[in-house]
């Protein structure tokens, strides 16, 4: 079964519809045990979009990476946010993504009339601003697509900052995911600082 491509029916219509710029929205990092939770807002220029944009799931690293200049370099407006292990753990996971979300939606230097936001709920948006919630978004919305990527590079480049500074735990392999080798380095070392204390095991530590 071959995955879906995105489109740009969604923004096509909202913009039909007077309802412009529409922005995407999408985050990287919830799973992980270590590391901030990161969200993108991007407006795509509706006569400029990068060719090969998709699920930044179903992209490996350099087609990313390639993906992330292209958008920069020709969306008419990106922003990132952030919800860092500490705000995840005192709130919760999902309120912490909604928090970045929110964030990067406000800090988006042309603001946004209309977003479509990966999954099932739409993050607090300014007033006036109308949003729909889209799951599995980032494989069918071209601008939820552009986000997933922005966000996920993002991190990936966050985490291998976070690496330099504690590389006993292979951040920068693993991006804070719960492999073999990263429980095997908190169980060798403890955690730290950039650790979510409230996710699996760590909540016993």
């Amino acid at each position: 079964m071959t995955a879906p491509v995105p489109t740009f029916t969604l923004e096509r219509r909202a913009l039909a519809q007077g309802f412009a710029p529409v922005a995407g929205v999408d985050e990287a990092g919830r799973g992980p045990l270590a590391g901030p939770v990161v969200a993108a807002a991007v407006i795509l220029d509706p006569d400029a979009v990068p060719p090969g944009l998709a699920d930044s799931k179903v992209l490996d690293e350099a087609r990313r990476e390639a993906l992330y200049e292209a958008v920069m370099a020709t969306a008419l407006a990106v922003a990132v946010a952030s919800a860092s292990p500490a705000r995840i753990d005192a709130t919760d996971i999902r309120k912490a993504t909604l928090h970045a979300m929110a964030a990067a939606v406000a800090g988006l230097a042309v603001p946004a009339r209309h977003v479509l936001v990966d999954g099932r709920d739409l993050p607090p948006l300014p007033l006036g601003v109308t949003g729909e919630a889209i799951i599995d978004g980032d494989a069918l919305v071209l601008s939820i697509a552009a986000a997933s990527i922005i966000a996920k590079v993002h991190r990936d480049r966050l985490m291998r900052h976070v690496d330099a500074a504690h590389p006993a735990y292979g951040f920068a392999i693993h991006k804070g995911y719960g492999t073999k080798a990263h429980r095997a380095a908190i169980a060798a070392h403890g955690a730290c600082v950039h650790h979510r204390m409230t996710f699996g095991s760590l909540k016993k530590r």
